[in-house]
């Protein structure tokens, strides 16, 4: 398959002050950075970088967005997976496809994003039907792994780190935890979301124990409701008059 095929093509820029992170996952992506940015003099003293990391956590809580902010802030392209492409009825073609991406990140010094990773990294013997085929799989993932070049950088995102095989877990320097943000978090979350719409936009109701993700959804539908609301009634206004 062509490799224009096996990618997302997202262009959307973003900046890691704009993610909405707790201190601690933000000073591990602060220093990752910063041993990227300086990787030539790490390397001189032969302390190696991390460049294999696993986001986990809960849909919609910025595993995505932050791996666009990390490669906007070294100033790499980042590959996302299309794993809907990738994922051949045949698994040789899956793990040539999965090769592809993985050269193509290379040669390039790239960010290379695999989003739901325990769908090609599931466990050997979890599944029985096609275990030899998955096993074959799984050996050909860890291949790429371990021969990714330090200078790019590999993030892996799951919902479901339990039923990814341990041996592709332990190839990860970092894994990084993302939790659904609590009412603070989120009530930050909302002020930034609506600052840029008219001040009667803003007051929505706010709901709680959500992704951000669910929250974006949340507001921009009552936001698009009291818009509409409010220009049909300017219309009825001009028809009366």
């Amino acid at each position: 398959m062509n490799i224009f095929d096996l990618l997302i093509h997202d262009v959307e820029k973003v900046l890691l002050n704009d993610v909405f992170l707790d201190e601690t996952n933000k000073q591990q992506f602060v220093q990752l950075i910063k041993e990227h940015n300086y990787i030539q003099e790490l390397t001189k003293y032969g302390l190696p970088v991390n460049n294999k990391i696993l986001l986990e956590g809960s849909s919609g809580c910025g595993k995505t967005m932050t791996a666009k902010a990390i490669a906007g802030a070294l100033g790499k392209n980042i590959l996302i997976l299309n794993l809907s492409n990738v994922v051949s009825a045949r698994i040789g073609e899956t793990s040539q496809n999965l090769k592809q991406v993985f050269d193509k990140a290379a040669r390039e010094k790239a960010v290379l994003f695999l989003d739901e990773f325990d769908q090609i990294g599931k466990a050997r013997g979890n599944d029985d039907k096609d275990v030899g085929e998955m096993r074959r799989l799984v050996n050909t993932l860890i291949q790429l792994i371990d021969y990714y070049p330090e200078k790019s950088l590999l993030l892996c995102a799951t919902n479901h780190p339990e039923i990814i095989d341990p041996a592709l877990t332990r190839r990860f320097q970092l894994r990084i935890s993302f939790k659904m943000p609590g009412i603070k978090t989120l009530d930050a979350y909302y002020n930034s979301l609506l600052a840029r719409f008219p001040q009667q936009f803003q007051n929505i109701e706010r709901k709680y124990n959500i992704s951000f993700a669910e929250a974006k959804d949340h507001s921009f539908t009552l936001i698009k409701s009291a818009l509409i609301s409010e220009l049909e009634a300017k219309e009825e206004q001009k028809v009366i008059v």
